[in-house]
């Protein structure tokens, strides 16, 4: 099983002919492979595992992983 996680995409650009992406994790940005989703713009949720984007989210959905992810981080406690 893997963890993927939600982030809002912020900003396209090719690298090396690559389509590439800044991805807002919360306020941390990290820089995504976009190319499984070349429909994706920013402003768009994507669900991101090892630094490639895998798939588009609605808002709701992101929302709703984002509680999961609370609410596992509050059982851990």
């Amino acid at each position: 099983m893997c963890l993927g996680i939600p982030g809002k995409l912020v900003e396209t650009y090719r690298e090396h002919d690559v389509r590439m992406g800044k991805v807002d994790f919360s306020g941390i940005r990290k820089c995504v492979c976009l190319e499984h989703v070349p429909e994706a713009q920013p402003g768009d949720y994507v669900l991101v595992h090892v630094g490639f984007a895998l798939s588009r989210l609605d808002e709701a959905e992101a929302a709703r992983v984002f509680a999961f992810l609370e609410e596992m981080d509050h059982s851990a406690s």
